[in-house]
């Protein structure tokens, strides 16, 4: 097999994404861990058009972009399928990865806390905003859980898939997030079944043993806060 690489960063959900897929197939991959504030020549020659992570190298040729990458990934390891073989199903599941990424173009104050490292927008909200802000992200969740979700065990049914990657941040990441501003959505009380499947996706084997440390998460989240608080009062 051609040679795989990774080029990631530790702390971003879009780079777990790509992670969880090569291991959830068998593919062996080398792993690049990229300082961001120093991009090395390697990331700035794979990806100049946005200069940064997650880059696949597969024999020598780039692909960035999580979702392009998991696509691809998808496409060259057939092998323990990611997405439905049914056509209409495969429609459904892209439908709803764009759900997420659409929160990001439609809806500023919330976008931040649907994708992935973007959900770091949910801190810019004062304490007077912070409310209306988590009541417009609840709304969202619970089209999630209701309309997307619904009574599966997993997005994808009976097993992980695509759209459980791509969503795969709220099972790690965004309960952090919760935790340090102090504002708690994902209960069993207020999306039960949502709320399940986290604990659930959290228990597969190739997720609980491919996440980031929670301190150390905890210690970034605090500092990219205080920068953009910082900055929302320039």
């Amino acid at each position: 097999m051609e040679e795989v690489k990774l080029h990631s960063f530790w702390p971003s959900p879009y780079c777990y994404r790509v992670i969880w897929a090569l291991k959830l197939k068998g593919i062996r991959y080398e792993y690049v861990e990229e300082d961001l504030s120093i991009k090395s020549q390697a990331l700035l020659q794979y990806n100049p058009i946005h200069k940064k992570v997650p880059v696949l190298v597969h024999g020598g040729k780039p692909i960035v972009e999580s979702m392009v990458i998991l696509e691809y990934i998808e496409e060259t390891w057939p092998d323990h399928p990611l997405l439905p073989k049914d056509a209409y199903e495969r429609a459904i599941a892209r439908f709803w990865i764009q759900f997420g990424i659409d929160k990001i173009k439609l809806r500023k104050n919330i976008s931040l806390v649907i994708q992935g490292m973007t959900f770091f927008a949910f801190f810019r909200a004062t304490e007077e905003e912070k409310e209306k802000a988590a009541t417009q992200v609840l709304e969202v969740l619970k089209i999630l859980e209701e309309q997307c979700l619904g009574d599966k065990k997993f997005f994808g049914g009976e097993n992980i898939g695509m759209v459980d990657i791509a969503y795969g941040w709220l099972a790690h990441w965004f309960e952090a997030s919760e935790e340090m501003v102090g504002v708690k959505l994902v209960e069993p009380s207020t999306l039960p079944r949502l709320h399940a499947w986290i604990q659930r996706l959290k228990e597969i084997p190739v997720i609980k043993e491919n996440l980031p440390d929670r301190e150390r998460l905890l210690v970034h989240f605090r500092r990219l806060r205080q920068m953009f608080l910082w900055d929302s009062s320039m």
